[in-house]
């Protein structure tokens, strides 16, 4: 059991706020943190602390930056067994999920370590021949980092390390679900010796303080991962005071299936995009549209393939699914499920239990109409709508017909097919013959319409939130 306190300016201090206890979801008898719930009073001292930091690390040099972020890296992989199987107990994705999460969040640190070595500006013409005029990319300032438990590893670290290593002191609220192992990760962060003030911790319920967070006239950005409804709020309060945010929210990711493609191949990926980690995911495969002529045996295929699925703790290694995160998530699936029944066909599943812990059966509905509530509603739960379409035109605007462009994927052997949807699909990540999931650190990630707010996560991308331009113009001395 672990204890999670505040990290500010390089102590660990007690939260003035409440103590709340977070138990295993795959095994409510089992205490795996007490969590000592910041104040708003901590907010400001955390943020002070960033504000004290931010003029000496900005002047670090880049390079020396990244550093810190290669022997983060290191550490991750040496205590990876132990970071996997913390975050497993803490939300429930199955150890072999939170391992993998564990590397991948290691590719990220390096992959910005390496950020520190490239350009950061440019040199321009100008109309005056002897104007030396040129671009730099300066940091923002302080930022908030808040970030959601279904990722509790590679989230904050797809966040934190672009800020750092552009020259920003960040302040760190991990979900409540995700404390003790955003703990650790700060934890691995000061063991890096990683200068005091630059990474700050705070945690607790949002309600608690996160308005204390975004409307504090010292954080310059923001950048959340999480519900729309909460995203929308952030927005406003940012935009009321001039403070930069990136928003990355809800997806209902369309798969679609056209009669050419290899339905087994099909049928096993789009159950993998749809149940990998218990549904949890933004970019979980949630809706699939499949040609009329091939939608019993890709109906018979899926069946087949959700029977195979073993639910239960995910520090088992015969489980291939673990539980929902907590009761209130529980709740949620349930009451969609217990929609989807009016709503639909329930094929296969649909039962749950909570005797030991939030367990719920992989499922999945068909006769489903496109504009149905599970079919246009973010689930976050192992739940899968098929929904027949005549063509790949009908399927494309069925598709795009939601308020979420996140993710998309297409299943076809014609690729004359696979670049018509490219180009007529609303998504802004888009897979041919694979999964709606999956994203590589040196790609942006992001989406359309109400899934993002524009900057893109990831990759080069990252700069454009976290640094600002600025334009320089040099001209000699008149005399020379």
């Amino acid at each position: 059991m672990r204890e999670v306190k505040n990290y500010i300016d390089g102590e660990w201090t007690e939260g003035k706020s409440e103590t709340i206890e977070r138990y295993n979801p795959a095994d409510q008898k089992e205490l795996v943190a007490t969590v000592a719930g910041s104040s708003v009073h901590d907010v400001n001292e955390a943020v002070f602390a960033a504000v004290k930091a931010k003029k000496k690390w900005a002047q670090t040099a880049a390079p020396e930056r990244g550093a810190y972020l290669q022997k983060v890296a290191h550490l991750f992989e040496q205590y990876a067994d132990e970071l996997a199987e913390l975050a497993t107990k803490e939300m429930g994705k199955r150890f072999v999920e939170t391992k993998g999460e564990v590397y991948r969040s290691a590719a990220i640190l390096r992959y910005y370590a390496g950020e520190g070595l490239r350009r950061v500006g440019e040199v321009l013409p100008s109309f005056d021949a002897k104007n030396l005029f040129f671009t730099k990319r300066v940091p923002v300032g302080v930022v908030a980092v808040i970030a959601p438990w279904n990722f509790p590893l590679a989230i904050p670290i797809w966040k934190i390390a672009p800020a750092l290593v552009y020259g920003n002191t960040v302040v760190f609220k991990p979900a409540l679900e995700a404390s003790a192992t955003g703990a650790r990760i700060v934890e691995l962060f000061a063991e890096a010796g990683l200068p005091l003030g630059v990474l700050n911790f705070v945690v607790g319920r949002g309600s608690t303080i996160g308005d204390a967070i975004v409307e504090h006239k010292d954080v310059d950005a923001i950048t959340f991962t999480g519900s729309n409804a909460i995203g929308s709020e952030i927005a406003k309060k940012a935009a009321a005071r001039g403070a930069k945010y990136q928003l990355e929210l809800g997806g209902k990711n369309p798969a679609i299936v056209l009669k050419d493609a290899n339905i087994e191949f099909a049928a096993r990926l789009v159950v993998e995009g749809a149940m990998k980690q218990t549904g949890q995911r933004c970019t979980a495969t949630s809706r699939v549209f499949v040609e009329k002529e091939i939608i019993d045996v890709f109906r018979t295929h899926v069946m087949e393939q959700v029977r195979r699925i073993r639910v239960g703790n995910g520090m088992d290694e015969q489980v291939t699914m673990g539980p929902v995160v907590s009761k209130g998530q529980f709740e949620t699936v349930q009451r969609y499920i217990h929609i989807g029944k009016q709503e639909g066909r329930l094929l296969i599943g649909g039962g749950a239990s909570d005797d030991v812990g939030w367990y719920i059966e992989p499922t999945v509905f068909d006769s489903v109409s496109h504009r149905a509530t599970i079919a246009t509603e973010e689930i976050f739960g192992p739940v899968l709508s098929i929904v027949e379409a005549s063509s790949i035109d009908e399927a494309i605007e069925m598709a795009n017909d939601s308020i979420y462009g996140l993710s998309a994927s297409l299943f076809t052997n014609d690729v004359s097919k696979a670049l018509y949807f490219i180009e007529h699909i609303e998504a802004g990540m888009v897979q041919v013959n694979g999964e709606t999931g999956g994203a590589e650190p040196q790609a942006p990630f992001g989406g359309m319409k109400q899934s993002s707010s524009g900057t893109r996560e990831q990759g080069q991308a990252a700069i454009e939130f976290f640094t600002a331009y600025q334009t320089i113009s040099i001209r000699p001395h008149p005399n020379m």
